[in-house]
């Protein structure tokens, strides 16, 4: 009887955690200056994204989604934080402009620039430090850009592993930014693997993650630099291995669309080595895989029907494709045109783990998984953005944009592609969203500020 009771006594805890449901594991995937119409599913283009166009099948994709800078940095802060570019004070880009005229950098140039000593207030939480507190495995696959000295660099901010550039951009082969080596394993620079192509690293390391660590939960952060521009003297543009441009037969091998839709094929591909990995361990199903772009496209083709790119307040420099996959937990093929943004994917991903939000840290977004079930409307209202002179605020149907190129009122439920200014019509209208601006702005004034731009 008392080996009985002992052996009870043992497989107890064993039989309660096999009860005990595994918490889900995250995949949070951004592609780099992807447009809105950049899904072969939509068909508006023929580019090729299998895996991308089966995740939408199987899962929801939104046509309403927007970022919160029309750039780089600020608005990959905002993914991380759950956070208005105001508050997290990352509000425009670390970025060194010597760029713009070829110049080559010597490591001790490179060592006092702005994109080595700025980076995301080491005050703000993300989504690592988030999943790592629930006991989550957690990892950084690509470009980081929230800043290189070691207090910024992800290892620092929540994050296990870390393999990829901390920069806004670097050459697909030799992994430099205009002469300095920029790959990073771990807190150190590493020459590991020069002259491989960076979405091929990136997907190996994904891979290797995932499977080293399928017996617990973990949470992927898999942000592409593709179909991004090579920072590169040598060989500018978009870059794509020769194997994913013969893809594309009947277009010019030569040209830079050609190149851009090949490395976004690529990058598909590599999307769809991770989710068969995902099956091949038993973790398809219990796994939500998020999909984004981190700002409107550039040197795409187009953003159309909407109006403007990257860089600017119109819908083509805000508006970006998302999706959302979770194997029996979201419906499948499902187009959702609810009002939704990247603030809302901090306070999502800690519903789906089960985790606490951070005490006395003002968020602005909401958990999502309600409105892409069809559960309920989407709460969000309003959204407002402002990048120096140039600013931009929606509110219901209405777009206000306010910039030193032009701007005006459009009513987004009849005119997408933001080509009539109604302004003259409903000034009243126009009025009001320019006073919701304002507001707004008075109360990002008004968060406790943080650095590096805020003057404090």
């Amino acid at each position: 009887m008392r080996l009985l009771l002992a052996c009870l006594a043992l497989l107890l805890p064993a039989l309660a955690a096999a009860a005990t449901p595994r918490a889900p594991n995250i995949i949070l995937i951004l592609a780099d200056d992807q447009g809105y119409p950049d899904l072969g599913i939509i068909g508006s283009k023929p580019i090729l994204t299998p895996h991308l166009d089966r995740l939408a099948r199987e899962g929801v994709r939104g046509t309403s989604f927007y970022v919160t800078w029309p750039a780089c940095t600020p608005s990959r802060a905002s993914l991380l934080t759950g956070r208005y570019p105001q508050r997290h004070g990352l509000y425009d880009m670390v970025r060194n402009d010597l760029v713009n005229y070829g110049h080559r950098f010597t490591p001790e140039e490179y060592a006092v620039s702005p994109e080595m000593t700025l980076g995301l207030d080491p005050r703000e939480l993300t989504l690592g430090n988030l999943l790592q507190g629930a006991g989550y495995k957690t990892a950084v696959f690509g470009k980081w850009d929230m800043g290189q000295a070691r207090r910024y660099l992800p290892l620092q901010r929540g994050f296990d592993e870390f393999y990829g550039h901390g920069n806004n951009g670097i050459d697909y082969y030799t992994h430099e930014r205009y002469g300095i080596h920029s790959m990073f394993r771990g807190n150190q620079r590493t020459k590991e693997d020069v002259g491989q192509y960076a979405t091929d690293l990136f997907r190996r390391e994904a891979v290797r993650f995932i499977r080293a660590h399928r017996d617990r939960p973990f949470f992927v952060y898999l942000p592409f630099n593709a179909p991004h521009s090579a920072s590169s003297l040598d060989k500018p543009g978009v870059q794509a291995p020769a194997e994913f441009i013969r893809r594309y037969p009947a277009l010019d091998p030569k040209a830079r669309l050609t190149a851009y839709y090949a490395a976004v094929t690529s990058m598909d591909d590599a999307i769809g080595e991770v989710l068969r990995t995902l099956g091949e361990i038993g973790q398809d199903r219990n796994t939500l895989v998020l999909f984004a772009s981190d700002n409107g496209g550039s040197g795409n083709g187009g953003n159309a029907p909407l109006r403007g790119q990257k860089s600017t307040m119109w819908e083509g420099g805000l508006r970006v494709p998302f999706v959302a996959w979770w194997p029996g937990r979201l419906p499948a093929g499902v187009v959702t045109d609810e009002f939704l943004t990247t603030l809302e994917l901090f306070p999502t991903l800690a519903a789906a783990a089960g985790a606490r939000l951070p005490a006395g840290v003002e968020l602005d977004g909401f958990d999502l998984l309600p409105v892409l079930r069809g559960e309920r409307k989407s709460p969000r209202t309003e959204m407002f953005w402002e990048r120096r002179s140039d600013r931009a605020a929606r509110v219901g149907q209405w777009k206000w944009v306010s910039t030193p190129k032009g701007g005006g009122l459009f009513d987004l439920s009849r005119d997408l592609g933001e080509k009539e200014d109604v302004s003259a019509k409903h000034p009243e209208v126009a009025q009001r969203l320019a006073a919701a601006f304002a507001a707004w702005k008075a109360r990002m004034d008004a968060a406790e500020p943080r650095g590096p731009f805020r003057d404090y």
